[in-house]
């Protein structure tokens, strides 16, 4: 018998394609505080965001099955993923994001809102660490290891196109990192060091697919944001970089 907290393990494994992943996916609750603290959010809601009916379920990553390019974050926000459904939709970070792949010619919309606005992505796949909105932005070491056979699964499956993942953050690198390895590929010991436009070559431990080339980013978060930590050029030089590494046609903006 399947129980809940050994599902991501069981179910991430019968998955054989993306979309199969994310149906099963959205139904966990292998995390009791984080369904919870989901849950509890869309009940009380924002004052602004009365009139709608929030997702609170763990958000599935976003993009085509065969994806050149993947970028993980850290978790869903309480009211920007949790309530719209999809990744970096709904909050201010996602804002950036999506806008800065659109102006690289990998998105097809500039402003997101929800499932229903039409946002295609070009050779990209958004994804995360941890699928469900945590208290604090700050998931438990427990509630990170739960989650991991779904990040594992899903880099498997796009394994075959993927050739570059672009990491937001520390904690999204070290968890990555480790999602890497059960996806197929030798990560070297010690792990490399995050930081804001490391690179690191990981090479297939089967030889089966081709390398992939992992890059460091600081988050999209606001506090980075506004106090300059990260800028949008310095977001728009990492994701072209690693689109260009991918393979993907990057339109570059004249520089500022």
């Amino acid at each position: 018998m399947c129980t809940a907290e050994d599902y991501p393990v069981r179910a991430a494994a019968r998955s054989r394609t993306p979309a199969e992943l994310d149906g099963r996916l959205v139904t966990c609750r292998a995390c009791p505080r984080l369904v919870e603290w989901r849950e509890e959010t869309a009940r009380i809601k924002r004052p602004a965001f009365r009139d709608w009916e929030y997702w609170a379920r763990p958000v599935p990553g976003f993009g085509p099955p065969d994806a050149s390019l993947a970028i993980t974050g850290l978790a869903p926000a309480a009211h920007g993923g949790n309530r719209t459904g999809r990744m970096f939709t709904g909050d201010r970070a996602g804002d950036l994001l999506y806008a800065t792949l659109y102006e690289l010619g990998l998105a097809s919309r500039s402003t997101v809102t929800d499932l229903a606005d039409g946002l295609e992505l070009y050779g990209v796949r958004v994804t995360s660490p941890v699928h469900c909105a945590p208290p604090a932005n700050r998931p438990t070491p427990g509630e990170r290891d739960r989650c991991r056979p779904w990040l594992a699964r899903e880099l498997q499956l796009l394994r075959p196109t993927v050739r570059s993942v672009v990491v937001l953050g520390g904690f999204g690198w070290q968890t990555t990192l480790a999602a890497l390895e059960p996806a197929g590929l030798r990560v070297p010991r010690p792990r490399p060091v995050f930081g804001h436009g490391a690179r690191t070559v990981l090479e297939p431990a089967d030889g089966a697919d081709g390398p992939l080339t992992v890059f460091g980013c600081y988050h999209v978060s606001q506090r980075n944001v506004f106090t300059g930590r990260l800028t949008p050029a310095m977001l728009r030089e990492v994701l072209a970089e690693a689109a260009e590494t991918a393979g993907l046609p990057v339109v570059r903006p004249d520089p500022e």
